[in-house]
C-alpha cells in the first residue's frame, strides 16, 4: 500500500523528515509516535498527498507522489485516502450529514442517505441536522471519521484522532478502528497516547525526523 524510500522533506535549512524508509501493507495497522517536531506532521502530509518530498520516493497504492501534479494528488487523496484531523475541520454552517456529503461532492455524487447511513455507523444518526458547534467534542470526531470512511479509502490516516476526546469517546472511536482493521482498511495512526498507540500491529517512533 505504501513504500517510502530515503524520503527528505525540507523546509529551507530545516529538514523535517531525514532519509525516512518506510513500508505499510495492504490491511496493515501502524501506529505512528514521537516528541512535538519529529516530523510526524509531515510524514502523514507527504503520505495523504498534501505535500511532496525534497527528494527520495513516496509510492501510494502503485502512484509515485513526488512526480504526481496537484490535479493527480487531489485525485489520488479523493481516491485513495481517508483523513482524520484531531481539530476536526467540519465547516461550521453546514449540519453533520451536509459535512459528509461535501466529501461525496468532491468525489462523485452526494447521497444524503448513504451520509445518513454513515452517521448511522458511528452512532450519530439523530444528530444528522445538528451543526458542528451543536456537537460535543466526542461526536464532532465520529462525523470526522464518518466523513473520512464515505468515499471507502483504501488507507484512513488519522492524526492524534483522540487527543480531544473523554475515555467514552475515545473508546468509539478506537473500537471503530478496530472494525475498520478486521474489515481490511490500511490504517496509520498518529498518537501520543501508548495505549492507543499498542492497538496497531506495528509502532514507529520518529525523532528529529528519522526513525528511531
Amino acid at each position: 500500500m505504501l513504500k517510502l524510500e530515503s524520503v527528505t522533506k525540507a523546509y529551507g535549512q530545516l529538514r523535517a523528515l531525514k532519509e525516512v524508509s518506510l513500508q505499510v501493507d495492504a490491511g496493515e495497522w501502524l501506529s505512528v509516535m514521537g516528541p512535538s517536531g519529529s516530523g510526524k506532521t509531515t510524514l502523514m502530509n507527504l503520505v495523504g498527498c498534501l505535500d511532496t518530498p525534497t527528494s527520495g520516493k513516496v509510492l501510494l497504492d502503485g502512484y509515485d507522489l513526488g512526480t504526481a501534479t496537484g490535479r493527480e494528488l487531489t485525485r489520488i487523496r479523493r481516491e485513495t485516502v481517508g483523513l482524520i484531523f484531531q481539530r476536526f475541520h467540519l465547516i461550521p454552517h453546514l449540519n453533520a450529514v451536509e459535512n459528509i456529503m461535501v466529501a461525496q461532492y468532491y468525489h462523485s455524487l452526494p447521497d444524503e442517505r448513504e451520509a445518513l447511513a454513515a452517521l448511522e455507523r458511528v452512532g450519530l444518526a439523530e444528530r444528522a441536522k445538528h451543526l458542528p458547534h451543536q456537537l460535543s467534542g466526542g461526536e464532532q470526531q465520529r462525523v470526522c471519521v464518518a466523513r473520512a470512511l464515505i468515499n471507502y479509502p483504501k488507507l484512513v490516516l488519522a492524526d492524534e484522532p483522540t487527543g480531544n476526546l473523554d475515555e467514552d469517546n475515545e473508546q468509539r472511536v478506537l473500537d471503530f478502528f478496530g472494525q475498520l482493521h478486521a474489515e481490511g482498511t490500511t490504517l496509520i495512526v498518529v498518537t501520543h497516547d501508548p495505549k492507543v498507540a499498542a492497538l496497531g500491529e506495528r509502532l514507529i517512533v520518529l525523532d528529529h525526523g528519522r526513525i528511531a
